[in-house]
This record gives structure tokens, C-alpha cells and sequence, in this order.
């Protein structure tokens, strides 16, 4: 895996950091790869519990770089480049750098400052959980260059706005300050530290029971997609597997006891 993207792992948190300050973290071809790689690898991982996605130095991530949009319709028509379907793969290779968050078991927390436009966006949409900057900017920027998101950002928008407003940034492109993506729903909470805070919490979640964490995000996110009747028998099965499993009875006895939990990885 190339440098541009960084992880640190201590105590089941991956720390990972989009590597490229001098460029914003513009996204080239190395950065799609490795974005998608680490996902990939961070999601075999049975230790882990959380990860914290930020940016080195002043932004998460400015988009996509000039080369980049320029090589994007590039082996379109044969199936390869940006824009070609991974086999037996959800998403394409565009859209994995964004979507493998999704994807990942556990939660995924991302702290955003500075620029967070375009792709770099969708990126932190595919988080389960934004701290922001309240003087960071954030764009649907691609109506700038005549083009939509394309990086999972229409599925993953949807689902955290309404629909008038995803189409109005959508349509406009317009730029919104941390303090208003939060009052949209597009961030989740405001923070003058956003790494400091999204670790903590990394910290918080990595301390439940990673059953049940792992258990909740899949029917929180699955659920979206899903009837009622179906959704509800996904929650009854999950719960099913919880119920009296070692590390739900050690949750009972640490409480019952006053003390750490200790927890085993998930099988």
C-alpha cells in the first residue's frame, strides 16, 4: 500500500488519515486505491472496534485532482478505469473509496476541517457518524464541471437529508459552512477539534461489546433498504445471536460487578 493514506492502530482503533496536505487530499488514482484497500483490509481485521477517518494538515479532502478528472471517462467504453465494476463487488472503483466505509463491520467516525468537497465529500458521507469544524466548507460540488456524484454520494446523501435539500445542493453546488451541514443533517456534530473528539468517541465505542456494535450498525444501515416486516426480522435475528452469547453475559457481569468489561473478539 503507497503512503497516501496512513493508519494507526492502538487498542482496536484504526486512525486513518488521508496522506496528501500539500494538495488538500485531493484524490488521485493512488488515493483511490489505497482508500479502498485499507477499507478492505481494516474490514478482516476481528480486533478492530472503530476507526477515526480524517485529514493530514488544513482539509479532509478537496476532491478530486485536476489529472484525476481529467482521466475519469478514460476506459469507460471497455470497461476499465474509474469508472469500471469490480467483479462480485458492490460498488465501482470510483465508488469504493467512499462506500467501503459503509461496508466496514464497525463504526467508522470522521472528523472533518477545511475543504470537504466533491469526492472528498462522498468520503465522509460514507462515515456512520461527522464531527465538523464549524468553519469548514462542504460542496456537492460536481454540478460545478457538469457532472453528478459518482462516488456512492446519491446513495448515501438520501439517506441523511431531506430530499428538497439534496436536491437543491445537488443542483446548486453551493458551498455550506460546518455549522450549517450540521443544521442540514449533513454532519453530525460541531467540534473546534473534530480528530480530538472522533477519537474519543472511537474510545467510547471501543469499550461496548463489539457483538452488539457490529450487530447495530448492520441492522441500522440494512434497515434503511428494507420493508418493515423484513427489517424487524433482521433486528429479532440479531438479537437472537446476542442473547446469551459471551460477550453479551460479560456486558451483564461487568455492570453487575462495577467493573472494565472484557470483551473477546467477534468469531
Amino acid at each position: 500500500m503507497s503512503d497516501r493514506v496512513t493508519v494507526n492502530s492502538v487498542g482496536g482503533i484504526a486512525d486513518v488519515r488521508l496522506n496528501r496536505a500539500d494538495k488538500h487530499n485531493a484524490l488521485d488514482k493512488e488515493m483511490f486505491r489505497s482508500l479502498t484497500e485499507t477499507g478492505r483490509r481494516l474490514a478482516e481485521d476481528t480486533s478492530l472496534r472503530a476507526v477515526v477517518l480524517s485529514g493530514e494538515g488544513k482539509s479532509f479532502c478537496a476532491g478530486l485532482d485536476f489529472a484525476s478528472f481529467m482521466e475519469m471517462g478514460e476506459g469507460a467504453e471497455t470497461g476499465q478505469g474509474l469508472l469500471a465494476r469490480e467483479q462480485d463487488r458492490t460498488a465501482n472503483v470510483a465508488q469504493a473509496p467512499a462506500y467501503v466505509w459503509t461496508e466496514l463491520p464497525v463504526p467508522v467516525i470522521a472528523a472533518i476541517a477545511g475543504h470537504c468537497y466533491g469526492g472528498g465529500r462522498q468520503i465522509a458521507l460514507g462515515a456512520d457518524i461527522r464531527f465538523v469544524r464549524p468553519d469548514a466548507r462542504l460542496s456537492v460540488m460536481e454540478i460545478k464541471w457538469g457532472l453528478i456524484p459518482d462516488m456512492s454520494g446519491t446513495q448515501t446523501l438520501r439517506h441523511l437529508v431531506r430530499a428538497d435539500v439534496a436536491k437543491e445542493l445537488t443542483y446548486t453546488g453551493r458551498i455550506v459552512s460546518g455549522t450549517e451541514a450540521v443544521e442540514l443533517g449533513l454532519c453530525t456534530r460541531l467540534s473546534e477539534d473534530p480528530l480530538r473528539d472522533a477519537l474519543a468517541m472511537a474510545h467510547e465505542i471501543a469499550g461496548k461489546s463489539p457483538d452488539a456494535i457490529r450487530s447495530a450498525k448492520r441492522v441500522l444501515n440494512e434497515s434503511r433498504v428494507l420493508d418493515v416486516r423484513s427489517g424487524l426480522e433482521l433486528e429479532a435475528d440479531l438479537q437472537s445471536r446476542l442473547i446469551g452469547s459471551p460477550n453479551q453475559l460479560e456486558a451483564i457481569a461487568a455492570n453487575v460487578e462495577k467493573r472494565p468489561p472484557r470483551f473477546s473478539d467477534p468469531g
